[in-house]
């Protein structure tokens, strides 16, 4: 158990007799610093809340958050209705964002760790709520907008293929070192790999393995990785998320992309809690959130344009490619090994001599080596982010330029 200043959360369903006795007992063993009362009136009468020290021994706050001041851990001692299981886990998530426990009978939450890295820069993080939902993609664009405003912006980015030891990728990383990195039994297709290619930046890139409910990493080597870019000698430092991993590291602004499936219920509400600004990539109204937010799209196109009279075939992981690209082949299944072998023997049989490609997944050792078997040209495919309702690049420089 957490020791020290407790925050209390109790309800009107309780009997206050019942909840005096076991404030009592909890300020004994582990001393209350404030006690919150969520809501309830069945055995309340108007005269106990008039008077809470009197029946409850301790005054009563409403405000949770502000009852956080000073804290050490919260103990959830309140039920359903008044707190249902999401209200708990959205209670909780607003307390670990605040670097508290949170304690429920049988349930006790731990905040992640974030960990300092010395770097004298912006330290920015592109964080999502899902594998998928663009944080590559934007993380890209962040880095190139600052690169072409004279900046030199370091990726760091965090896998679940990533390497056992960070490993830096140089700007200029070509396909041919993309195809030599998987001809050595390495994942080429990672997104640190993505980021140097598209983005035309360094990037490092880390590895991670599991993830919790707020975001936290069994183990990663991020850390590691942050300060092998920071050596690098960059003035800003991009830190990128994996799945619904966060980077363990502190920062001084982030954006999180919102999929559009996602579910901000309960401790969903925590990566948004952490960030500046929240890219919206579906069109479902999530209601009032805790940061400003924009409504994105991504718009996937080619790197470089095929000529007029090519034959192509484009391959991604779900998007299609916009309407630059006539595409005579057309697959989704980049992340779908079998069905992407079909793909490509239509792509063959159809005698395509440009092959389009997203980064991701089996790119490289699959389709890039399957179209240098049949003499076509690789191009790869970039997902661009397009705010809908506002300035995309003027929020981004303008958070780098504030952190």
């Amino acid at each position: 158990m957490e020791r020290g200043p407790v925050v209390a959360l109790i309800d009107g369903e309780h009997h206050p007799s019942a909840v005096r006795d076991a404030l009592e007992r909890l300020d004994r063993e582990r001393g209350i610093a404030s006690v919150v009362f969520c809501g309830g009136e069945e055995k309340v009468k108007r005269e106990v809340l008039a008077d809470p020290e009197t029946h409850y021994g301790f005054p009563l706050e409403r405000d949770f958050d502000a009852a956080l001041s000073g804290a050490r851990v919260v103990v959830d001692l309140a039920d359903e209705p008044v707190l249902p299981p999401v209200a708990k886990l959205s209670l909780a998530a607003r307390a670990l964002h605040e670097g508290l426990p949170y304690e429920a009978p049988g349930m006790k939450l731990t905040p992640p760790l974030y960990e300092h890295v010395d770097f004298d820069g912006p330290k920015l993080a592109v964080i999502g709520t899902g594998k998928r939902t663009g944080k590559t993609a934007v993380a890209g664009h962040w880095a190139t907008l600052l690169r072409e405003r004279g900046g030199s912006p370091v990726i760091v980015s965090m896998g679940r293929g990533g390497p056992a030891e960070p490993q830096v990728a140089r700007a200029d990383t070509s396909l041919a070192d993309l195809i030599a990195i998987a001809d050595g039994g390495m994942h080429a297709a990672s997104d640190y790999l993505e980021d140097a290619v598209l983005a035309g930046v360094p990037t490092v890139g880390c590895r991670r393995v599991g993830g919790g409910l707020v975001g936290e990493p069994f183990e990663s080597n991020a850390a590691e990785g942050a300060r092998l870019a920071a050596s690098l000698g960059p003035d800003a430092l991009i830190l990128e998320g994996s799945g619904s991993c966060i980077p363990p590291l502190e920062t001084d602004a982030t954006v999180c992309i919102v999929g559009r499936d996602a579910d901000l219920s309960g401790l969903g509400i925590y990566p948004l809690l952490r960030s500046s600004l929240a890219l919206l990539m579906g069109d479902r109204d999530y209601g009032e959130l805790p940061c400003r937010a924009l409504r994105c799209r991504l718009e996937t196109e080619p790197v470089e344009t095929p000529p007029p009279s090519s034959r192509a075939a484009v391959f991604t992981t779900g998007a299609p490619a916009n309407g630059s690209v006539e595409a005579v082949v057309a697959s989704t299944a980049l992340a779908r090994r079998s069905e992407l072998e079909h793909d490509l023997d239509r792509a063959a049989a159809e005698r395509c001599d440009v092959y389009l490609v997203e980064l991701k997944a089996a790119a490289i050792d699959t389709v890039a080596v399957r179209a240098q078997r049949e003499g076509a040209r690789l191009v790869f495919l970039r997902n661009r982010p397009v705010a809908l309702d506002g300035d995309l690049d003027a929020e981004l420089l303008d958070l780098h330029d504030s952190a």
